[in-house]
C-alpha cells in the first residue's frame, strides 16, 4: 500500500495527509466523543503496530493488556478525573506482571517493560489531547486555538525539516538513529513552525506574540524528539516502517509519532505557563 493507484509516491503522501488530516481536524473542532473515537481508532491501530515491532525484535508484549489499560486511560481522560490516572498506571503495570508470571514466556523482564511502555507510549501519552482540547480559564474558553497551533507547528517543522535539510543538510543530527536527518534541516523546521504559528495565533483571540512563539518552540522541540524516539525502537528491532495502514506514510505510529510527546508537553505547558501562572507564581514565592 505505499501508493495508491494512478498515483507516485508524493502524491500518494499528500492525498492519504489531506484525508487523514480534514478527519482529524474535523474531530478536533467537534471535540468529545468523536476527538475520543478517532483518538481510539489510532491508539489501538498504533498500539498493535508497537508490538509487531517488538515482536520482531524478540519480545512479546501483551497487546490484550496494553488495550485493557487504553480503555481505562481513555475513560479517565475523557470524563476528566486525573484523580485516578496514578491508580490505573499502578494497577495496569501490576496486570502486566501478572501477565508475564502466568503466562511464563521468555524473555520475562523484556515482556513486562515493553507491556508498560506499550500502553504509556501508544495510550496515555496521546490521550492528553482530550485535556488539551478542553483546558480552560477566564481568558481563553478551551483549549481548540492551542490544539491547531500545535497541529500547525508540527506539520511546519515536517515539512521544514524535510526541505531544509535537502537543500543544506550537511551535518547530522542523529546519524545512528536516523541518518537522513541533520541539524540544518532541524532548524529549517523550527523557523517555519515558528512563523506558522506567529501567524495562526494573530488570530485567535487573546493570544500573544510571545505565547505563539514559545508554543512553535517547544512543539518543533518536542515534534522531532518524538521522531527521532520512534526511529530509535524500530531500528532497534530492525523494522523500516511500523505498517503500511496508510499509503505513502506507513504505518500509524509513523505517521503520529511527533505528536507522542508533543500532547502531553504542549497539554502540561498550557496548563501551567498559559492558562495559569502556577509555576510561575511559586517562583516569585520563593524570591
Amino acid at each position: 500500500m505505499d501508493e495508491v493507484k494512478g498515483l507516485n509516491k508524493n502524491a500518494t503522501r499528500m492525498l492519504t495527509g489531506f484525508i487523514f488530516g480534514t478527519i482529524a481536524m474535523g474531530c478536533i473542532i467537534l471535540g468529545g466523543i468523536y476527538l475520543l473515537v478517532l483518538l481510539s481508532i489510532i491508539i489501538f491501530s498504533a498500539s498493535k503496530e508497537y508490538v509487531k515491532i517488538l515482536e520482531h525484535k524478540g519480545f512479546y508484549p501483551s497487546l490484550k493488556i496494553i488495550y485493557i489499560s487504553e480503555i481505562i486511560l481513555a475513560l479517565i481522560m475523557f470524563f476528566d478525573r486525573k484523580e485516578y490516572v496514578a491508580t490505573a498506571l499502578v494497577l495496569c503495570s501490576f496486570a502486566a506482571f501478572m501477565w508475564v508470571l502466568f503466562r511464563g514466556r521468555q524473555p520475562y523482564i523484556a515482556n513486562v517493560a515493553t507491556t508498560i511502555l506499550g500502553f504509556v507510549y501508544c495510550g496515555y501519552f496521546p490521550y492528553h489531547l482530550l485535556l488539551l482540547r478542553d483546558i480552560s480559564s477566564p481568558t481563553f474558553n478551551d483549549g481548540l486555538g492551542f490544539v491547531v497551533m500545535m497541529f500547525i507547528a508540527i506539520l511546519l517543522t515536517d515539512v521544514g525539516c524535510y526541505y531544509a535539510g535537502t537543500k543544506f543538510g550537511k551535518h547530522k543530527l542523529a546519524p545512528v538513529i536516523s541518518p537522513n536527518k541533520t541539524i540544518e534541516g532541524s532548524v529549517g523546521g523550527m523557523i517555519c513552525a515558528i512563523i506558522g504559528v506567529i501567524i495562526i495565533g494573530a488570530f485567535i483571540p487573546n493570544v500573544s506574540w510571545w505565547m505563539s512563539i514559545s508554543v512553535a518552540i517547544v512543539c518543533t522541540v518536542f515534534a522531532q524528539i518524538g521522531d527521532l524516539c520512534e526511529s530509535l525502537i524500530k531500528r532497534d528491532a530492525g523494522v523500516k516502517d511500523s505498517g503500511d495502514s496508510l499509503p505513502g506514510h506507513g504505518g500509524f505510529l509513523d505517521r503520529c509519532d511527533s505528536y507522542i510527546f508533543t500532547i502531553p508537553v504542549m497539554y502540561y505547558f498550557s496548563k501551567y505557563f498559559i492558562f495559569s501562572n502556577d509555576i510561575i507564581n511559586y517562583i516569585q514565592g520563593l524570591f
